[in-house]
């Protein structure tokens, strides 16, 4: 049995064309398993195993859940489920989004790492934020190798920078030498191994942060030198999609505050003849002051700075 015989890649912006080169020099004859995440929307049909197939030789599939392991196939997480890898066959979830994705990258490489430990090497490609990172330091936690596409060729160098920033990585190296590299070491090339991961706290700590998708309360949860944001249901998040996360959901609070606020002023308005003087001309000040609110968080909202996370 090889060394390393299970492949887990992960991919977001730019990936469709990075798979694409990368599978086309899969030799017929890989003696590994392959498993792709590549971040899409839920509602939509994925045509990325029909391109994956014809972009090389071997053949690329979304599995059904319970699908056997075979060596030689790519197995291609279908829209809005997690590809989860398991003892010699594969299981599809719908559970809570990580990161704000299902499927999402750390999740195929975490189960991976459990289920095959140093067997696994995980491979990150170009894409935005960082999914990926926190899966690809459990990889090398049980022992497996990690694979990070040069930042400086990804159309996107998120992804790749926040592995390279977090996770000792045993290669970096362009798109068009993974698949050479992956076959090398399905074929017995050894690698020695790198320094293990010093694991220095791993029990999570109660915050006082709210979920940006349920709004539940929040454990923050530590590995190494980074962290990650986890709450009751198991919605997870890094540092980079928490801050994200927590910015669209105040601009989202800051929009229902001016929609409720001028639905109050219409309101007003409009029951204003309804009631005698005294408390017609209460409305009309009330009418009046939820506007100028109102304005106050356009306000707001036309001030607020924005910035990239890299």
């Amino acid at each position: 049995m090889p060394d390393h015989d299970i492949f887990v890649l992960g991919a977001s912006a730019g990936g469709v064309e990075a798979l694409q080169k990368l599978v086309s020099y899969f030799p017929a004859d890989f003696p590994g398993a392959i498993f792709v995440v590549l971040h899409l929307a839920p509602r939509t049909k994925s045509y990325l195993p029909e391109l994956l197939t014809r972009a090389g030789v071997l053949t690329a599939v979304h599995p059904a859940n319970g699908d056997k392991i075979e060596r030689g196939r790519i197995y291609v997480a279908p829209p809005d489920h997690h590809l989860v890898v398991e003892r010699d066959h594969v299981h599809l979830s719908r559970g809570p989004k990580e990161q704000h994705h299902r499927p999402c990258i750390n999740v195929l490489f975490r189960s991976a790492a459990l289920a095959y430990d140093g067997r696994v090497t995980g491979v990150v490609l170009t894409g935005e934020l960082d999914d990926g990172t926190a899966g690809l330091w459990e990889i090398k936690r049980r022992g497996g190798l990690a694979v990070v596409q040069n930042p400086e060729q990804a159309a996107f160098a998120s992804m790749p920078l926040s592995a390279l920033r977090e996770v000792e990585a045993d290669y970096v190296t362009d798109v068009g030498d993974i698949a050479p590299l992956l076959a090398r070491l399905a074929n017995g090339e050894k690698r020695q191994k790198s320094t293990e991961i010093d694991v220095t706290r791993m029990d999570p700590q109660l915050t006082d942060l709210t979920c940006p998708d349920c709004r539940g309360t929040i454990w923050e949860v530590t590995r190494a030198n980074g962290k990650e944001y986890r709450c009751r249901v198991g919605h997870t998040f890094s540092p980079k999609s928490m801050l994200s996360e927590q910015f669209a959901a105040q601009e989202k609070a800051l929009y229902n505050a001016i929609v409720t606020l001028e639905e109050g002023a219409s309101l007003a308005r409009r029951l204003a003849d309804q009631f005698d003087l005294p408390v017609s001309e209460r409305l009309r000040g009330e009418a009046r002051e939820r506007h100028t609110q109102a304005e106050a968080v356009r306000r707001i909202l036309a001030e607020r700075s924005s910035f990239t996370l890299e």
